[in-house]
């Protein structure tokens, strides 16, 4: 039976590590449970609050006024497809980083790039979660829900997820509480085809090549532990919810007139604003090098309360006693700071829980 508890602090459920109490918190660790936690909570008509792995949520001082339904199932299940590949279905409440390490191990390619992000596993499909050149969305063959509108469970197939860059359709609603993720995976001991150039270069490969998977695994832990994102308790810049803003997709004439602003600030041959193709008339930009260019350094605000990591300038962090409004403040300054700069609004990745940015 799911336990409940009045009161109970939410700042110790985020990696951010900053919010007051839940009014009540309670864990599910069934699927059944997460169900009547949410179902009994609607009913009453209480706002409700969902916290996976809390890597991606900046909760309030005041805290969060209803019921905290904290996702703790677990499960994995490995059944081979017919075509070669395996479909590993996870509970939503499993560590994500264990499921990678997992895949690595029984020698399931598709997921390894996304080694080292802190969460848990339902949390995965809303987010698109996605680094070094792989995503979710590329390996996840179905999710299935709870739909807090028609009182059901709902089955989503891969492509009825909307998922597009770092976004879904359980992101633009909360109509719908992940219960369990299935993915197809590739069966071998080689990686999918590296397509991240700073991770070729680790591994010494040109892009395009396949390494083994727990050589992939390595190299993606080893460049994430250089940028503060792997979790570390002793290591304040880790105390964080990894990359704070999304990189900017802009149609073509925004980013003609990011490019613009550009050479107007930093000189006709000086820096130039990255670019990669992002679709039919779009480009997607660097976020880390325009707040690093509008002059938030690594580091900056420190010693804090908050400050920029580090080590890695897209990362907001908590020093140790920071509050929910030190880190909004200071992501608010990013923002504005890098909107004067160069003319574009940076947006927060992630979600703030009873206050704005």
């Amino acid at each position: 039976m799911a336990t409940s508890e009045p009161g109970a602090p939410l700042a110790p459920l985020t990696t951010m590590r900053v919010g007051g109490p839940a009014a009540h918190l309670v864990t599910a660790k069934t699927a059944e449970e997460v169900v009547e936690a949410v179902r009994s909570t609607d009913e009453a008509g209480t706002p409700l609050l969902l916290v996976s792995g809390g890597s991606n949520l900046v909760i309030a001082d005041g805290g969060f006024d209803g019921t905290v339904v904290r996702i703790a199932t677990n499960g994995v299940r490995a059944a081979p497809a017919d075509d070669g590949t395996v479909e590993v279905t996870v509970a939503a409440g499993e560590v994500w980083d264990e499921v990678v390490a997992r895949a690595v191990a029984e020698g399931w390619s598709g997921i390894e790039a996304l080694s080292g992000i802190p969460g848990l596993t339902g949390a995965t499909p809303v987010q698109n979660v996605g680094a070094y050149g792989q995503e979710v969305a590329q390996t996840i063959s179905r999710v299935v829900t709870w739909d807090r509108e028609e009182m059901r469970e709902r089955t989503f197939t891969g492509a009825e997820c909307g998922f597009t860059y770092r976004n879904s359709i359980f992101k633009q609603t909360g109509r719908y509480v992940v219960l369990e993720v299935t993915f197809r995976l590739a069966l071998g001991d080689l990686s999918a085809p590296i397509a991240y150039a700073d991770l070729a270069a680790h591994l010494g490969v040109e892009q395009g090549e396949r390494v083994p998977l727990a050589d992939a695994r390595e190299a993606v832990l080893a460049q994430r532990r250089k940028r503060g994102m792997v979790l570390d308790a002793a290591d304040h810049d880790t105390w964080s919810c990894g990359s704070f803003f999304t990189n900017p997709i802009l149609p073509t004439e925004e980013m003609d007139a990011l490019l613009a602003r550009a050479a107007e600030r930093l000189g006709p041959d000086g820096p130039v604003p990255p670019t990669f193709a992002a679709g039919e008339g779009r480009s997607k930009t660097s976020a880390a090098w325009l707040i690093d260019k509008a002059g938030f350094a690594k580091g900056y605000a420190m010693p804090g309360p908050a400050a920029l990591s580090t080590k890695h300038t897209l990362a907001v962090t908590n020093r140790g006693d920071a509050t929910a409004a030190d880190i909004a403040a200071l992501a608010r300054e990013v923002r504005d700071g890098v909107r004067d700069a160069f003319g574009v609004t940076l947006v927060n990745e992630p979600v703030f829980v009873g206050h704005s940015l």
